[in-house]
């Protein structure tokens, strides 16, 4: 048994957050049923590299769900999302705030029984006065505080080469689902709405952002390669090109930095004892770990400081993470069959040692499963499933 196994969750919306809170729920057991348009699904089936017409992307982001082709725009269409929703613990949408209620598919329209746990995603939020704005999370990052921190000081913020927001708001609404299933369960039987904003996902990760301006008025800024406040962390290029990555944040851990490096008199001396002497003196310091570090190989370094009890590692690209034992030993990549090919995905995490999670099977073709959920799940016949079919409702 898998820990959500028993739940059963409508998936509404394409893209990334949405899904991606779908996929986290399938892989430790909920039913996920993922409604796509018909004739188009969506989008991502097309983006980035592509096998045999759709990407590797979805192969991984619609594991283990249901698909199932729908037209939302549709009053047929609408019909059957409403007994869909019927038949389900949870429903999750990323739509931009209106659309579902102009489907007369909101939450006071599929409220019910009142069990229903209803996830909305969007850029801004259900409320306030940027509800209606469309947002991505490139949009979102930025607007959320997240992409101001990137990068250097006088450039322009960098972006990460992943759709971090999105990813970030499908696991606030994955928390979300299992918070209201868990007061439902042990509650009053209720459901409730949750509503999860792609901007609020990324303020939420700014951890002391917001008291210390508050307080002192202070606007951090991007530190490029290094994080305000604590010295020394850093990247240094070490004598075979490679980047490794280091933290000595503790006073007692940068005692045994500056011994593996052979500089014991910095170990010894007062101005650097504590964390605000090493700010005030930081780039003393990133020279003297820059020096040191350009003179080994990465792995000389590694082992180096490795012995010594200080945090580091090697900035890896897939291809040092795919071969590298400690990822292989922890089983964070699982095979799965895309078109007769083996091909793999990442592991979902986090690991549960009695009831883990699992890949059941890769994201399944474009209506691959009309039949098992019309005809088994609201008892459609073929004839009924077949002018379904024909009048492009499904």
């Amino acid at each position: 048994m898998r820990p959500l196994e028993g739940i059963r969750v409508l998936e509404v919306g394409q893209l990334l957050a949405g899904p991606f809170a779908g996929c986290l729920l399938g892989y430790f057991g909920a039913e996920v049923i993922k409604v796509e348009a018909p004739g188009q699904g969506d989008p991502i089936r097309q983006w980035r590299l592509v096998h045999d017409g759709t990407s590797l992307w979805w192969r991984s982001l619609a594991r283990n769900k249901k698909c199932i082709t729908l037209d939302l725009r549709t009053e047929q269409g609408q019909d059957i999302a409403r007994r869909l929703a019927g038949e389900v613990d949870v429903l999750i949408e990323n739509f931009k705030p209106g659309t579902m209620e102009r489907w007369g598919l909101g939450p006071d329209d599929l409220a019910g029984d009142g069990r229903l746990i209803y996830t909305r995603i969007s850029g801004y939020g259900q409320t306030g006065p940027y509800s209606d704005r469309p947002g991505f999370a490139s949009v979102c990052e930025a607007v959320g505080g997240l992409r101001f921190l990137s990068g250097f000081p006088g450039d322009i913020p960098t972006r990460h080469n992943l759709s971090l927001g999105d990813s970030l708001a499908g696991m606030h609404a994955a928390m979300g689902v299992l918070l209201a299933l868990l007061q439902r369960e042990r509650g009053d039987g209720e459901g409730q709405t949750v509503d999860v904003a792609i901007t609020e996902s990324v303020f939420n990760m700014l951890e002391a952002v917001i008291p210390e301006y508050d307080f002192f008025g202070e606007v951090r800024q991007p530190a490029g390669t290094t994080i305000t406040g604590i010295v020394p962390t850093n990247a240094y290029r070490c004598r075979d090109g490679r980047l490794i990555v280091l933290g000595a944040n503790s006073d007692s851990i940068f005692k045994r930095l500056m011994i593996a490096i052979d500089r014991p008199e910095l170990a010894e001396d007062s101005r650097f004892a504590s964390n605000p002497g090493r700010v005030e003196r930081q780039a003393e310091l990133d020279d003297v770990l820059a020096v040191w570090a350009a003179g080994l190989d990465a792995s000389d370094v590694i082992d180096r400081l490795t012995k010594a009890g200080v945090p580091v590692g090697p900035v890896n690209d897939v291809r040092d993470i795919m071969t590298d034992p400690h990822f292989r030993s922890r089983d964070l990549f699982e095979q799965v069959d895309v078109d007769g090919w083996p091909t793999k995905v990442p592991a979902i995490l986090p690991k549960l040692d009695r009831t883990p999670g699992r890949t059941t099977w890769a994201g399944a073709d474009l209506g691959a499963h009309n039949d098992e959920v019309y005809g088994g799940l609201l008892g459609l016949s073929d004839d009924e499933i077949e002018a379904l079919r024909v009048a492009e409702v499904i």
